[in-house]
């Protein structure tokens, strides 16, 4: 298994980036240990926000703020399936030290976790014939014939633990070559996902916390479009891998935000727990979307709606926004971005 890319000349300099956002990477945790103390907390979040956008790509349709509620143990109303697999996502993640990611039964066990409950084959190979299916009926790709899967997936983990190409290629190529065998019944997008991640950890551990999810979420248009132009008639996942190689950056880039813009407070619980409360995020959404709800800003912020609620007030009595018209029919105004 070894044709299944063709290289692109830009890859040389798209890896000479990331390698050099590894720094940047590094410095922004620095500042924020010194700011706030622990970075794991910053580390936890972006791994909250992975498993939120994983699981949303799918179809779940938990809030950002509830998916923090589930991992924290915090009771939430929401459809039970869709917290159960927040719950299995969330083991599947923290489980990442533990893989091989070039063994099939720790793919299965991973699957296992994530699918748990949700599933009738869940850590076991697919015994039936899967098709990728668009809205409108057309079939957009068929997996491998599930005789064929556990020998493929046998043969692509050999592949991978003997190929000299780079992590971030390797990385990209397995996680295509996984979307284009199927192996499960459900859960391969996740799936998929989370052992790109695993492959790039294994390189360099900072990325078991680097939110890629949360940029396919944002560019899930760009996502499915490169599967599909990788499939094509003879298998050839460039064009997935020069995408991924985008959203990697991009997620670095995600990375040195949030830690800029995360703080940590006292939420009124009586010990110090990490809450985002990225105000120059709240003023940059007001500012772009006037009529934006509080369920809304809970959503892109990944608060609760009372932090949210909390914060608003606060902004309201420092004179930096003000409501102009009813709870219904207003919109914001922003006074004061600094």
């Amino acid at each position: 298994m070894s044709n299944f890319y063709t290289e692109s000349p830009l890859w040389h300099e798209k890896i000479g980036g990331i390698h050099a956002l590894l720094e940047r990477v590094k410095i922004s945790e620095e500042r924020f240990r010194e700011q706030n103390g622990d970075v794991l907390r910053l580390r936890k979040l972006n791994r909250i926000m992975s498993v939120h956008a994983s699981t949303a790509i799918e179809g779940n349709r938990l809030t950002l703020g509830q998916v923090t509620d589930v991992t924290n143990g915090v009771p939430v109303w929401g459809p039970p399936k869709d917290i159960k697999e927040v719950q299995n996502a969330w083991q599947a993640y923290n489980g990442l030290d533990d893989y091989d990611p070039w063994s099939v039964d720790g793919l299965l066990g991973a699957h296992e976790l994530m699918t748990s409950e949700l599933i009738g084959e869940s850590g076991a190979f697919r015994s039936v014939d899967v098709a990728v299916v668009r809205s409108d009926g057309v079939v957009m790709h068929r997996g491998a014939s599930p005789e064929s899967v556990p020998d493929l997936v046998a043969e692509l983990f050999d592949w991978g633990r003997e190929s000299p190409a780079h992590p971030l290629i390797k990385s990209s190529a397995v996680h295509f070559m996984l979307e284009h065998i199927h192996p499960f019944r459900d859960g391969n997008g996740r799936i998929g996902r989370l052992w790109q991640t695993l492959v790039l950890t294994k390189w360099n551990p900072i990325f078991a916390w680097m939110p890629i999810e949360t940029l396919v979420h944002y560019n899930q248009g760009l996502y499915y479009k490169a599967l599909q132009d990788s499939h094509g008639g003879d298998v050839d996942c460039r064009p997935f891998i020069d995408c991924m190689l985008d959203m990697i950056e991009n997620s670095m880039y995600k990375y040195i935000d949030v830690a800029t813009e995360t703080v940590y407070a006292d939420d009124g619980a009586g010990a110090n727990e990490p809450i985002n409360e990225p105000v120059k995020r709240i003023l940059t959404l007001m500012k772009r979307y006037p009529q934006i709800t509080y369920d809304e800003l809970a959503d892109q912020t990944g608060k609760s709606r009372s932090t949210i609620l909390r914060v608003i007030r606060q902004l309201k009595e420092q004179q930096r926004i003000i409501r102009a018209g009813s709870n219904k029919t207003g919109h914001w105004e922003v006074l004061d971005e600094k």
